[in-house]
């Protein structure tokens, strides 16, 4: 019994020493169980909505992407958002050198808006019309919506749209939602700054018309 015990240990071994040099992340089950409840909750799905705005899957949201308060010291007034397009943050100036910092996805190289703007406008599931541009780049992608999209689930706009206007005149440069919530943290957008639907739902109950926007 005793020499059929260590020969059972032997070959368990190699399995065990196997397990421990895994080169990369496996599946699992129980994962979900130690997100912090409140990230879960701000990125849960919504069933109060026109249109329903599913969850986002927590093993695959990055932890530099979740919505936080942070410390952030600036010259801008509380209320002002500052979005940050190089290290791909969006943020909210709150009082006492704080901030709402939010993960975003931003527009490709050459595609960009700088300056300072304004929120002319804010709108609940946009209508969505791509610009000239956008069907000169892609038209095979979007000339078939050149009479507009309208609002729901596959508006590349998705829940939220902030309209941004400069000496009053519009930009062309909006902060809306995304159905592709994969994006967030990279640059694929036509020059827009996109954010995961549950966030801009949340930006959008905090800023009102008029609102100041810098880009960086």
């Amino acid at each position: 019994m005793r020499a059929a015990r260590q020969a059972a240990v032997a070959l368990l071994l190699p399995i065990a020493l196997a397990a421990c040099a895994s080169t990369g992340p496996r599946p699992d089950a129980t994962a979900t169980l130690v997100v912090d409840p409140q990230v879960a909750s701000h990125y849960a799905a919504i069933d109060t909505e026109k249109f329903p705005v599913p969850a986002v899957a927590l093993d695959k949201l990055k932890p530099r992407n979740i919505r936080t308060q942070v410390e952030y010291p600036t010259d801008q007034p509380p209320g002002t958002i500052v979005v940050d397009p190089h290290e791909r943050y969006l943020y909210l100036v709150q009082e006492g050198g704080t901030a709402m910092r939010y993960g975003v996805g931003v527009g490709k190289a050459g595609l960009e808006f700088a300056g300072t703007a304004n929120v002319q406008y804010k709108r609940q599931w946009p209508r969505w019309t791509p610009t000239q541009d956008m069907i000169a780049r892609s038209p095979e992608i979007n000339q078939q919506w050149a009479g507009g999209m309208e609002g729901g689930p596959e508006n590349p706009l998705g829940a939220r749209a902030l309209y941004l206007f400069k000496d009053g005149k519009d930009t062309l440069y909006r902060i809306h939602g995304t159905n592709q919530p994969w994006s967030i943290g990279e640059a694929v957008s036509s020059g827009c700054i996109r954010m995961m639907n549950q966030d801009v739902i949340d930006l959008y109950g905090r800023v009102p018309d008029g609102s100041k926007v810098v880009v960086l």
